[in-house]
């Protein structure tokens, strides 16, 4: 690695890798980001400035993590690998001396605190754990207020799905409880190291200011949310009845509620469920 590079190229990654004998695997879907353009436009697209806090989640070889610090932020690094993890300072040491990066080692859908307090998520999250990371990271970290991630194409599709689209599902209402999402641009898989076999594109979001309701009512709508794509062919009064009781008593609940039990789980909002879920509770 070249002490004066600020970013990792396809070189540095393979060398990186060949240090700590690592062979990208699946299961953790490890494809690391090997263009140093990429990063920089992920992190443009982020927001990230000087001063700023981020929590990368995975930050494997440490692409996207150079990127995250260039700008003068602080870092926290949330890495499951054990070799990685401890591989990550030496690497920016060597390649950005005086950034601020802290490193944890843990699986991040176990970590329920973080040191600095970060305003900001930015990843590049495996696709099968993508929509369980982002929900448990807004769940327990409150200070979060916007971030980008990088993640499968047809999930991110569905995170920043609409009602009454054909990908509008669970993650959409779940994701849109906390606050609104977008895509930010498809990256092409040539990025990556090793290829992927899927298209990924970039999903941004910022965090509603005020929370549209309790703990308690995120439970009760994310159980109504559950059984509605659960069965998503069936209109909502069936759907409905394992949580609400029969489909005679989940019909009154909704129509107290003011949404029609003949609709189906795709053209709500996450507002109709939380009625729903309230209309349950009276």
């Amino acid at each position: 690695m070249s002490a004066t590079s600020a970013l990792l190229g396809p070189a540095e990654i393979r060398d990186l890798a060949d240090l700590l004998g690592i062979q990208p695997t699946k299961k953790l879907g490890q494809n690391f980001v090997i263009d140093a353009n990429t990063v920089r436009r992920i992190v443009k697209a982020a927001g990230v400035t000087a001063g700023g806090t981020v929590v990368e989640v995975g930050p494997g070889l440490g692409s996207l993590t150079l990127g995250l610090l260039e700008t003068g932020a602080s870092v926290v690094a949330v890495e499951i690998d054990k070799r990685l993890a401890a591989q990550l300072p030496l690497t920016i040491a060597q390649m950005q001396p005086g950034a601020d990066l802290t490193v944890i080692t843990q699986d991040a859908m176990t970590v329920t605190q973080l040191p600095k307090n970060p305003t900001t998520l930015v990843a590049n999250l495996p696709y099968n754990v993508s929509v369980p990371v982002l929900l448990h990271f807004l769940e327990h970290f409150r200070g979060i207020t916007s971030g980008l991630v990088m993640v499968q194409a047809e999930v991110g599709q569905r995170i920043a799905a609409d009602p009454g689209s054909k990908v509008y599902g669970s993650p959409s209402v779940k994701a849109a409880w906390y606050g609104h999402w977008r895509t930010a641009g498809m990256v092409s898989r040539q990025v990556f190291w090793p290829v992927p076999n899927v298209d990924s594109i970039l999903v941004g979001f910022r965090v509603r200011e005020t929370a549209i309701g309790t703990e308690e009512e995120r439970l009760a709508t994310f159980a109504l949310v559950d059984a509605a794509f659960g069965q998503r062919r069936k209109m909502l009064r069936q759907a409905l009845s394992t949580v609400l009781g029969d489909s005679a008593t989940a019909s009154a609940i909704m129509e107290r509620a003011g949404v029609a039990p003949t609709a189906r789980g795709e053209e709500l909002t996450v507002d109709d469920f939380l009625a729903i879920a309230r209309a349950h509770t009276r």
